[in-house]
């Protein structure tokens, strides 16, 4: 971990895409090659990131055949666990295209606006202020991979059309609330499996969200 206690704090929220899921095989990329893990390569030491990702997590919806995936319900104590922080990014929805939600773009997306609320609510910075939220919407499902068959109990066409609809639903909550936004699948893909990020994508993603960060902070100087 970073032990520079003025270091710009990321919180990193998400769900199998930040923790990693290997999309040719089961198992979790190397910290090295996960897009957080490049991220903090990226950003350097001053910096922290920290790095809350869970397979199978949903916005804020329980899911029936996985237990503890709302991931409302455990946004709030992972604030107050992980506070102070500069910065709280958020990459979550794609299981919320699941068949069994039945839930449109919108509706995830206004899920997304509660967890700002929680932010303000709950969130803090070392000087008393409200941590900035970067939304990213997440990448496309990809029916055409090899893979995405032995899936389509979870997910069908209607959850790939609307895994292309996130992006705008989200970006007009970003917009409605002053929040930084990036798309990820600007950048990113999915493996065979046509769920997870590529390998090369988590490199991608990495430097987009890099980028973003950097334009909108200057990194503190290093002490010594």
């Amino acid at each position: 971990m970073i032990v520079d206690p003025t270091a710009f704090t990321i919180l990193c929220f998400g769900d199998s895409n930040t923790f990693g899921q290997i999309a040719e095989r089961s198992g979790r990329w190397p910290a090295d090659v996960r897009w957080t893990g490049r991220l903090q390569q990226l950003l350097g030491a001053g910096y922290a990131v920290i790095e809350e990702g869970l397979g199978g997590r949903t916005t804020d919806l329980d899911d029936s055949e996985c237990d503890g995936r709302n991931g409302r319900t455990y946004f709030e104590p992972c604030l107050r666990s992980h506070s102070p922080l500069d910065m709280v990014v958020i990459m979550l929805g794609i299981n919320d295209t699941k068949i069994r939600f039945c839930r449109d773009s919108d509706a995830t997306a206004t899920a997304l606006e509660g967890y700002m609320d929680i932010v303000e609510r709950i969130a803090w910075t070392r000087s008393g202020g409200v941590p900035e939220v970067l939304l990213v919407s997440p990448i496309h499902l990809d029916a055409d991979q090899p893979a995405f068959a032995q899936h389509s109990s979870k997910y069908d066409a209607e959850s790939v059309r609307k895994s292309y609809e996130l992006s705008a639903s989200i970006h007009r909550v970003a917009e409605k609330r002053g929040a930084l936004f990036v798309d990820a699948a600007a950048v990113a893909s999915t493996g065979i499996d046509g769920l997870h990020l590529s390998r090369r994508s988590h490199e991608h993603l990495s430097e987009l969200i890099a980028q973003t960060i950097k334009a909108n902070h200057e990194p503190r100087a290093e002490s010594g």
